[in-house]
């Protein structure tokens, strides 16, 4: 990894992580919103959702790691599992208890924990029947070797056998959305690309520090850490980048429908997992 970033600004992992908890403090409510914001952002929901229900076990304890304000905490719950929500930022496990009790699901939540993907020690090996990491958290850890330890430890607390589910904003994905959303920062443009890193003040202002990922680089990642990688998908598919398109389009649901299907059966594609704004991979902890 190319550190001249952090010599520029001086930051070392704990301030970046402190960057990045000030960031999700003050957007917490957003971020309960934006999967329900309207019918393109409840695409990746729905996508997510899709293989969820396809590789989740009947039953069992699965770990939402990273899990923010408890969107999938909550629906997992709802479906008769047991979960264990662990988030960096007090705020979002403040929101996610609260929306917990209004859907009284509070026997099915087992925990909420404060504390970061790269530490899990405050779990057993082979504690979980399914591990998720959804939404991006992985982004967010800029040191390579970081994200190596936070698969590690995704792995570690899997049972053998179990599925691991990890989403992220993409590489690609995020030029694009430069080019429709914020063509201010094309500047920043070519470092995005080359280097995959963002950190506010230096390439680019309006997010928190994060790293952006390609397809073969979260494949790499968690194959070395001994997950057989089963799928991946783009969770936005071919509505990626058409937002407005995509939300007209929900006005007729008969044809909504129709699209809904033809995003599930295209997700899977290549061409279409590193061009969506957020890509899944599903795994699995091999014995």
């Amino acid at each position: 990894m190319n550190y001249a970033w952090r010599e520029k600004m001086g930051m070392n992992e704990k301030q970046i992580r402190e960057v990045v908890k000030k960031w999700f403090t003050e957007t917490a409510r957003h971020e309960w919103r934006r999967l329900r914001r309207n019918p393109y952002h409840q695409i990746e929901f729905i996508t997510t959702m899709h293989f969820l229900k396809k590789h989740l076990p009947k039953k069992g304890l699965i770990l939402d790691a990273g899990g923010g304000p408890g969107r999938y905490t909550i629906e997992l719950a709802k479906r008769g599992y047991d979960v264990v929500l662990l988030d960096l930022v007090p705020e979002m496990l403040k929101i996610a208890g609260r929306e917990i009790k209004k859907a009284r699901i509070q026997t099915r939540v087992k925990q909420l924990l404060e504390g970061s993907i790269d530490d899990l020690s405050m779990f057993g090996d082979e504690t979980f029947d399914a591990v998720l990491c959804l939404g991006g958290s992985l982004n967010h850890l800029l040191d390579a070797k970081q994200r190596v330890k936070a698969a590690s430890e995704l792995v570690r607390v899997a049972k053998k056998g179990a599925p691991i589910f990890v989403s992220v904003i993409s590489r690609i994905g995020l030029l694009r959305s430069i080019l429709v959303e914020f063509p201010h920062e094309m500047k920043h443009a070519e470092t995005h690309l080359e280097t995959g890193d963002y950190v506010p003040g230096l390439n680019g202002e309006g997010f928190t520090a994060a790293h952006w990922c390609l397809p073969e680089e979260l494949r790499r990642l968690f194959e070395t850490q001994g997950v057989e990688v089963l799928e991946m998908a783009g969770l936005e598919g071919l509505s990626s980048h058409h937002e407005k398109e995509t939300n007209r389009l929900y006005k007729d649901q008969k044809k909504w429908n129709m699209w809904i299907n033809v995003l599930l059966k295209t997700c899977r594609h290549p061409s279409v997992v590193g061009s969506s704004e957020h890509f899944l991979l599903v795994g699995r902890k091999q014995c």
